[in-house]
């Protein structure tokens, strides 16, 4: 067995790993055992009871958070020249398209999020294979392909997030950051997970939200008593 640091130790022995925790009281002890020395990311991963290979069940969408997500997303809007001021009004970082195209083309990714208005949408084809496997492919399921270019801009810099079921049946989405108050990253989690419990799939059957567990980037995870969860 690997040997356990001191400082490992200490940390485990904050919380008993067999046990589950209501939705505040998880985050708190999740700050108590956070053990790095920036402001970590904080996710929660949510298994869910849906057969993601079924069409019905391929939970997809997105939440604004309540309290953001602590992180400023850098935008990139992909658009004909009459839709570019709105973009910049809006706060993208970036704004244009063929020569952003271009610049894709050639590997340059060092954006969060891509939002794209519908006449674009033909000539992004020539770098699907590079946005798709990145999770940066504009859709209009998380509201990236919209002709309101400007709305969607406000949206992800306010504390928009999206998140898809993987092939395991689990979520994975960040929450927010360690400095966060465990209130806040409470009502954040809360806001996705009852945006999950809305989308459940009439098709799905047995419990839906299976377990719930909360994390620090290099922390030990939480578990959530998923009873705790308002629904």
């Amino acid at each position: 067995m690997p040997k356990v640091s001191r400082k490992r130790k200490a940390v485990l022995e904050k919380h008993d790993l067999s046990k589950s925790y209501a939705l505040e009281e998880a985050m708190s002890i999740l700050k108590d055992v956070n053990t790095t020395s920036f402001d970590a990311s904080v996710d929660l991963h949510v298994k869910l009871g849906v057969d993601p290979k079924k069409a019905d069940q391929g939970i997809r969408g997105t939440v604004s958070l309540p309290n953001g997500t602590g992180k400023t997303k850098t935008v990139l809007v992909l658009c004909t020249p009459d839709k570019e001021q709105e973009a910049k009004d809006a706060g993208a970082d970036h704004v244009g398209l063929d020569e952003y195209i271009a610049k894709i083309q050639q590997g340059w990714t060092d954006i969060d999020v891509v939002v794209a208005a519908p006449n674009v949408m033909a000539q992004l084809g020539k770098v699907g294979r590079i946005l798709g496997p990145r999770g940066l492919m504009p859709n209009p399921k998380t509201g990236t392909v919209t002709p309101n270019v400007g709305d969607a801009v406000k949206d992800v810099k306010g504390g928009k997030i999206s998140f898809r079921v993987d092939k395991f049946g689990i979520i994975h989405s960040s929450i927010g950051r360690v400095s966060f108050t465990p209130m806040q990253l409470a009502e954040n989690a809360q806001e996705l997970l009852t945006t999950l419990t809305k989308m459940k799939p009439s098709s799905a059957k047995g419990e839906y939200m299976r377990s719930i567990y909360v994390a620090s980037t290099m922390s030990p995870s939480v578990k959530i008593d998923t009873k705790s969860i308002k629904v």
